[in-house]
């Protein structure tokens, strides 16, 4: 039969499903291996060519180990909490489960019918309560531990309570951010309140005010990962930097083992640099500076304290907490109105617009520590309340952001380092003398910095402290679809919710939105609380259920624990992970903190979640567009509607000239009086000729019975399917196809007139830009071999790529060529049991070596190349032999498991081709016993003439001199010189 692509997909497909052919067993004798992907999100727009690249080389190396005789673990489930599916809800007052599950149904039709070998049975979905129940209880475990510094790992607050009975703080090194004193009765004198709002300061899963990103259009908290240029990345809506009190994890406890872990792990070294700078170990000193009439100091840390004569002023956060206090009366406006100012700008913005100089003075002064001398205290938002102290003493000579706002505001610079230029920028040299710094004067860098920790301990105004710019993370939600915290408050008490009672379930409610006081949605619930107390309303964040699913996948049905002990210590973690390299400083750092925190717990007897990471490039793709214009037209009421469409052909005629338009034709006010166009708006046009691509005079549109005006002029994305390879619009197909989006502008194209789109090159697929390929449709023309075996060829795996539909066809031709090779000219399988020759056995064996070292060092596109060189040599030996055919069917399963579970069939073999020992590679075949000698005359190669390699060297000049093309080039002469190289050339000098 031919080769019927749609049935035999369709045929294994169905047959893996009822079969559990990709099942992985907790327990066997056969070595693990553990092959996961980062579970997608399950968005309404489904799968694009994109999504699967990741999948797909995951699965061949999953399939590669199983031929290799391990047990897999190879499993996939659905990451499905989150916003998209939240603001559809508040839009359509659809239940966001509904949603959810309708996307997850698309994603895993469109998964099964790439043949992805995923275990199903161990499916896991972060929003089902089975799932959650378990990150609830894992936020329960993380309430009620606390971090002891001298064990170095998290313990049970019990311990922590005992010892305040029995020391109070006494001989505690604990992790936290307080800095309480008091004895064991003190301890025990406090009462209940008190007491938990200490105990709140060591809790890793702690409540505390902290300033966080707040979206008002999304009525949410967003970490930093999901805001890109200050606006949130759902929706583009605006972000503000706003104190709350909010759930955050103390991760910072964790700051030193997860630099330390990164040299235990296989990962990229860029990955590893983003996490080691995210976490941004430095060392240096915390200093105390008394503020002028004051019973408050200002604690600031910095890496060279050897600097400290050269700070003319401070900076604090605006929203530092001192700022109301030390403001005087006469700056309080000027403050306020900065304060205002920062809060409405991001994080990001602050931190990245260095060019952009802002702050405000409060009227307060510091005194330094050794001179004495008043020191002015300004805010600014180049300083950020989350980071270190939120505070900075301002050294403008040797740091630029300081430099720059003593420049803008005429702060004294003074020079510290011997030799620093200051007058253009700081100079931030970290080696030479110090000068103008009292006792630290002709010291070196290093020597200043010990000698100044020294003096600073001395004075007991600070200490030398090694610093993390990692900062806790905030894990509260203000939304409703996420997992609910398992807290309830009693007489203004956060308690754990009772871990017998988990799941704490979603309540239902009216709205989607918060409520009118600003509450979270779930305060809209008729009975959110426990016992009549309060239940928390916030819920957890996107990364709370994917920092733990590597380890339910290890036991998916598991009722009393979130995994089964003897299935997490077989499985231990992840070998190999694939995944963006996006989530570094998310997803990747929270898995890696709470793998340690349940390690630390003994839970898992693993530190490392994920011990390689494979990061997968984008598949990129070209978008095309065309420019919308937004003309204001202003028409006559006594004109007629084909005056109407002539005064808009007028108008646009010259736009068109040049560039495809879409026209939002608006009739914004009546027009009594006609008339030409004035010169305001020939000027409005001319302020756009680059678009409309010529000189506008008042000859050019000249409109009776309407006016109009230019507004705007912007890009508008046209779907790729509708503009073909020359960049032309079908417009067919657009008019039959308009969207909501356009189909209310009015379109004009002159009959017969090519319609050219703009075109950008190697952009992300995005919805926004309808750039998108759908599988379906790639699966539909071509099959799911062909787009996995094309997106591998695309190049190589960690490199973005651009997608090439004019090469897919290439791809499909060589699967059909595969297919053939097995076949006579019926279509009949035609495979013989004769003996291979050393060249369809060299053919084999190469390709086996090739393949297999790609697979290994995860080289996917140059294994494609080389089953395409392998099939065209065996075909031009017309080689039909089942020694070679069955091997080789075998190796390509990984790549393309349809076509070789079909063909493995046709050989009369009963079970998957999956379960198929792999192909073992025998050098020998590559072993040359001849070699082709290029005979050269006179330095000259004139033929060439294969001889065994065992020949010796009098062999080899006797066979080549005889040989009739020898004695053509000799003519009757006598040689005078024969230079042989054995395995190498001939040359005969004449």
């Amino acid at each position: 039969m031919e080769y019927n692509f749609p049935e035999i997909e369709k045929k294994w497909q169905a047959y893996w499903a009822k079969n559990k052919t990709f099942k992985a067993f907790d327990q066997s004798e056969k070595p693990k291996f553990y092959v996961l992907d980062m579970f997608p999100y399950p968005s309404g727009a489904g799968l694009h060519v994109g999504h699967p690249l990741g999948y797909i080389a995951s699965d061949i190396y999953a399939r590669y180990k199983r031929h290799k005789g391990f047990n897999v673990l190879h499993p996939m489930g659905y990451d499905s909490f989150g916003l998209p599916a939240e603001q559809y809800a508040i839009q359509t007052g659809q239940h966001p489960k509904i949603t959810t599950e309708e996307n997850i149904a698309t994603y895993r039709r469109q998964l099964d019918q790439i043949g992805f070998s995923f275990d199903w049975d161990r499916e896991v979905r972060t929003s089902n309560p089975e799932y959650y129940q378990w990150t609830q209880w894992i936020f329960l475990q993380l309430f009620n531990s606390w971090y002891n510094k001298t064990a170095d790992a998290a313990e049970d607050i019990k311990t922590l309570i005992a010892h305040f009975e029995k020391q109070g703080t006494e001989n505690l090194n604990a992790h936290t951010d307080s800095d309480l004193n008091f004895t064991a009765d003190e301890w025990k004198n406090k009462n209940e309140k008190e007491q938990a709002d200490i105990l709140m300061d060591y809790r890793l899963a702690f409540l505390a005010d902290s300033y966080v990103n707040w979206c008002p259009a999304l009525g949410t908290v967003l970490a930093n990962d999901e805001i890109k240029d200050g606006v949130s990345e759902r929706g583009g809506h605006p972000v503000e930097r706003k104190k709350m009190k909010q759930w955050s994890m103390r991760i910072t406890a964790y700051a030193e083992r997860l630099l330390q872990g990164l040299d235990q792990i296989d990962w990229s070294d860029a990955i590893k640099e983003i996490q080691r700078n995210w976490i941004g170990k430095s060392e240096g000193a915390s200093i105390r500076f008394a503020v002028e009439n004051s019973k408050e100091q200002i604690e600031v840390f910095t890496t060279r304290p050897d600097t400290i004569f050269g700070v003319s002023f401070m900076v604090l956060a605006p929203e530092h907490d001192l700022v109301s206090e030390l403001t005087t009366a006469e700056q309080k406006e000027e403050v306020g109105n900065y304060q205002k100012y920062a809060a409405a700008r991001s994080e990001r913005e602050r931190m990245t617009e260095v060019k952009k100089v802002t702050g405000a003075f409060t009227g307060a002064y510091a005194v330094h520590p050794f001179t004495g001398n008043k020191i002015p205290i300004w805010i600014g938002d180049y300083v950020l309340a989350g980071y270190g102290t939120g505070a900075v003493m301002a050294v403008p000579s040797g740091d630029q952001r300081d430099w720059d706002f003593a420049n803008s505001f005429g702060l004294e610079i003074p020079p510290v380092i011997e030799g620093q230029d200051v007058s253009q920028g700081a100079d931030d040299r970290k080696d030479g003398k110090l000068i103008n710094s009292d006792f630290l004067n002709g010291l070196s860098v290093k020597d200043a910095i010990a000698k100044a920790i020294e003096a600073i301990e001395e004075k007991g105004i600070g200490a030398g402290k090694i610093n993390y710019r990692l900062r806790d993370a905030v894990f509260s939600r203000q939304r409703y679809w996420g997992e609910p915290i398992p807290i309830y408050y009693e007489n203004g008490i956060a308690k754990a919710y009772p871990e017998d009672k988990l799941p704490l379930e979603l309540p239902e409610v009216d709205k989607y939105l918060p409520t009118e006081d600003g509450e979270p949605p779930l305060a809209r619930a008729k009975e959110w609380s426990y016992n009549g107390n309060p239940l928390e309303a916030s819920t957890m964040p996107g990364w709370a259920g994917s920092s733990w699913y590597l380890y339910r996948y290890m036991d998916a049905e598991r009722k009393n624990g979130f995994a089964d002990q003897t299935s997490l210590d077989y499985w231990k973690n992840v070998d190999l992970y694939f995944g963006g390299a996006e989530h570094a400083t998310g997803h990747l750092l929270y898995s890696r903190f709470w793998t340690k925190f349940l390690n630390d717990r003994g839970y898992l007897k693993v530190e490392e979640p994920f011990q390689k990471l494979i990061n997968q490039g984008m598949i990129v793709h070209h978008a095309n567009y065309i420019y919308q214009a937004n003309i204001k037209f202003e028409i006559d009421v006594n004109s007629t509607e084909e005056e109407h469409l002539a005064a808009y052909k007028l108008a646009t005629y010259k736009c068109l000239s040049r560039f495809p338009l879409y026209i939002d034709f608006r009739v914004v006010k009546d027009l009594r009086a006609g008339g030409e166009l004035s010169s305001e708006m020939l000027k409005q046009l001319s302020r756009y000729k680059d678009f409309i691509g010529s000189k506008i005079t008042t000859n050019d549109i000249i409109v009776k019975y309407s006016n109009f005006e230019i507004l705007s002029i912007s890009r508008t994305f046209i779907p790729v399917q509708f503009v073909d390879s020359n960049n032309i619009l079908n417009k067919k197909l657009f008019n039959e196809n308009q969207s909501p989006r356009l189909k209310n502008n009015i379109y004009f194209i002159e009959k017969g007139q090519d319609f050219y789109c703009d075109r950008e090159d190697s952009v992300k697929m995005s919805k926004s830009k309808y750039n998108v390929v759908n599988p379906d449709d790639i699966v539909k023309d071509y099959g799911a071999d062909t787009l996995r075996l094309f997106e591998m060829f695309l190049g190589p795996i960690e490199q973005s790529k651009p997608w090439d539909m004019d090469s897919i066809e290439g791809v499909h031709r060589f699967l059909r060529k595969f297919w053939r090779l097995y076949h006579d000219g019926e279509n009949n399988l035609n495979l013989s049991n004769g003996k291979a020759t050393a060249d369809e056995l060299k053919a084999l064996h190469k390709c086996i070596k090739k393949v297999t070292e790609d697979i290994e060092r995860f080289s996917f596109n140059t294994g494609v190349s080389a089953f395409m060189i392998c099939v065209n040599e065996l075909n031009d030996l017309n080689c039909q032999k089942r020694e070679i055919l069955e091997p080789l069917c075998v190796l390509i399963a990984p790549y393309a498991p349809h076509i070789a579970e079909e063909l493995w069939e046709k050989m009369a073999h009963t079970e998957s081709v999956s379960q198929v020992e792999y192909p073992q590679f025998e050098e020998k075949h590559l072993v040359e016993s001849s070699h082709k000698y290029p005979i050269s005359f006179n330095g000259k190669m004139r033929f060439t003439l294969e001889l065994p390699l065992d020949l010796s060297k009098e062999e080899i000049e006797k066979t080549v001199l005889e040989h009739e093309n020898a004695q053509k080039w000799l003519d009757g002469k006598t040689p005078k010189k024969v230079i042989v190289v054995p395995g190498k050339i001939v040359n005969v000098v004449v």
